[in-house]
């Protein structure tokens, strides 16, 4: 009577432990199809941005950190105009998008988190890695949170749809551009966190590391890009009311350790400021240069959502995988037993996702750069791209929770990435040779003034606005 126990017991067990292998092999296959994708094509330095990046990885990585004296500033102008690096070019004595401070050492604009994460890879000569290594990150933290909340196939939906979008591909493919490192960063912050408040059955002291990596992955991608406070202040909150309604009983250690990572961080930032930029709330930008302001939500509403929609149209899984949590709570909301808890779960769950997602893209509807027809995919869609993480974890509960059984949730969250991989690669194409050798037109500093950056090169212009993040 035992023997056919055991048999059926091993039988199962190995079917579970077949189908583990599988969603592993999915996850691994969309990251690779990412890479082929990426490291198909040569990069391009397709606007001045790529160009006050690379400036500050190339000299960090020479020992320069954060400011040049006119000397050097000289010397690496001249370096990086005889790189070769195809794409937009500009003339020694000029780097886009540096300025001189008052003492007149010179310095980018941007932000100086990703010089920090890049330089190692530029040392070793192998920058292009630099966002594969962060998307990396990304990915496995997608996997462990989304495999623990959504169970089986549920981290390999979340990696693929993550990898497959156009706007990924692009801006991994972007090797001096920090946004897909952020994105990653933030997507990988969010996976540890949604497993550390999960996992009840995990040891405090895991569930405190993992958070704690969570939090300073999220903080990691703050200092690459400031704009991404507002995801920080989400995880804060999110947190705190789980802590708070003890949803999922959260050890006060654990709470302490992450809560005071993010203080931590918070006057970091704040005397890197004050030594660098000469005040704790000031950056390289000039007063007035980066411009939010109520007046442009609707002229973003009405131009933005055609170019979020081709960069990423894991965006209409996203909001449908929202809908359908909150529909399926309140159907089962005055229901008792396990249907019910898991429906309040993943209510919990998405609300929180979504406060990340539409606080970004809620602070960008209000950017005055992105308003107006002439803004390109390639340009405007970059200040959304942090919000992917959330957004493929929504969609995988839809591709995930809505087949009954575990083989149709397996050829269901193939079939879906498949599909979403044919789409974004024809976005990330068309994206990427729709801009190459012109087409975008920016406003760009260097030391001889301002410059207009078009087709045909850079010329002298009277100045202008241009984007600062």
């Amino acid at each position: 009577m035992d023997a056919p126990v055991r048999i059926r017991d091993a039988t199962r067990t190995w079917a579970a432990t077949g189908l583990d292998r599988g969603e592993i092999f999915l996850a691994l296959a969309a990251f690779a199809a990412l890479c082929v994708a990426v490291l198909r094509y040569a990069p391009y330095l397709v606007e001045p941005d790529d160009f006050a990046y690379r400036a500050s990885i190339v000299a960090m990585a020479q020992g320069h950190f954060l400011t040049l004296s006119p000397a050097q500033y000289h010397v690496l102008s001249v370096q990086l105009a005889r790189s070769g690096r195809m794409g937009l070019s500009f003339p020694p004595g000029i780097i886009p998008q540096w300025v001189q401070l008052a003492d007149g050492r010179w310095i980018s604009e941007k932000d100086p988190g990703y010089p920090f994460l890049a330089a190692p890879f530029q040392a070793l000569g192998i920058i292009r890695l630099a966002p594969l290594f962060y998307g990396a990150l990304g990915c496995l933290g997608l996997f462990a949170g989304a495999r623990r909340w959504l169970g089986r196939f549920g981290g390999a939906a979340a990696v693929g749809l993550f990898c497959s979008s156009g706007a990924a591909l692009l801006f991994a493919w972007r090797d001096y551009m920090p946004t897909f490192t952020d994105a990653s960063l933030i997507a990988a912050g969010g996976g540890a966190l949604l497993w550390a408040v999960l996992a009840d059955e995990a040891t405090s002291r895991r569930r405190t590391w993992a958070g704690l990596a969570g939090f300073v992955a999220i903080e990691a991608a703050v200092f690459v890009r400031y704009t991404n406070m507002v995801v920080l202040g989400c995880a804060v909150v999110a947190v705190l009311v789980a802590w708070r309604l003890r949803a999922a009983r959260l050890p006060g250690a654990a709470l302490g350790w992450w809560l005071g990572s993010v203080a931590v961080f918070g006057a970091g930032v704040g005397l890197f400021n004050d030594v660098v930029y000469g005040g704790p709330l000031k950056s390289g930008y000039r007063p007035g240069e980066v411009v939010f302001s109520l007046s442009a939500v609707l002229p973003n509403f009405r131009y933005m959502p055609a170019h979020l929609i081709e960069a990423m149209p894991v965006l209409v899984l996203g909001l449908a995988g929202l809908v359908w949590i909150a529909v399926r709570w309140v159907w089962l909301r005055r229901a008792d037993g396990k249907p019910a808890v898991v429906a309040r779960r993943d209510l919990a769950v998405g609300l929180a996702l979504a406060a990340s997602w539409f606080a970004v893209w809620g602070l960008y509807a209000a950017y005055t750069w992105t308003v107006g027809p002439s803004g390109s995919g390639l340009q405007v869609v970059r200040f959304y791209l942090p919000a992917v993480g959330a957004i493929a974890l929504l969609g995988a509960w839809l591709v995930v929770r809505v087949p009954r059984r575990a083989p149709l949730a397996a050829v269901t969250s193939a079939a879906v990435v498949v599909a979403m991989f044919g789409l974004g690669v024809w976005s990330y194409n068309d994206m990427r040779v729709s801009r190459l050798g012109g087409g975008v037109v920016r406003i760009v500093h260097g030391r001889h003034g301002p410059f207009r950056v078009g087709p045909g090169g850079p010329r002298r212009a009277p100045g202008g606005n241009r984007p600062g993040t």
